[in-house]
């Protein structure tokens, strides 16, 4: 009979070699916005290379620091610049898809520590064909989107 420590090893070696860098993903410059004291969310942005030749959707996203993520885009509607939820980002074959501040973007919500310049967060993804990248994204301080 498996002990728990037994138990909980192997299963933390399953979690962690399912995120293994797939060839054909690559992640850019991954960044997390530095939050002042008591926010309650913040966003991630990066930039997601594909070179398959076909094209692959993120569809999910998880994070060490918020209780959830969402994926999120910027749109104008009625001359007004609202953030949506979308169910994925797609990025194209031989192409790329960049999470920017005022666009596409993770959103980390529900935070559970303070987000500062210096630190770092472990952020997953997950792709419809079945791929999983850990990425450590480090903390910065990202002027505001409109001045």
């Amino acid at each position: 009979m498996l002990s728990v420590r037994s138990t909980v090893l192997a299963l933390s070696a399953i979690v962690f070699t399912s995120f293994v860098q797939a060839d054909s993903l690559i992640v850019e410059d991954p960044f997390v916005r530095e939050v002042p004291p008591g926010s309650p969310a913040t966003a991630a942005f990066m930039t997601l290379y594909n070179q398959s030749d076909a094209p692959v959707r993120l569809i999910e996203a998880q994070n060490s620091i918020t209780e959830y993520t969402e994926l999120h885009d910027h749109v104008v509607i009625d001359e007004v610049m609202q953030m949506r939820q979308v169910e994925a980002i797609e990025i194209p074959a031989q192409g790329k898809v960049t999470l920017a501040p005022g666009g596409l973007h993770l959103m980390l919500i529900g935070l559970s520590q303070p987000v500062n310049t210096g630190g770092s967060v472990s952020l997953n993804l997950f792709f419809d064909n079945g791929d999983g990248i850990e990425v450590v994204a480090p903390i910065r301080s990202v002027m505001p989107m409109h001045q």
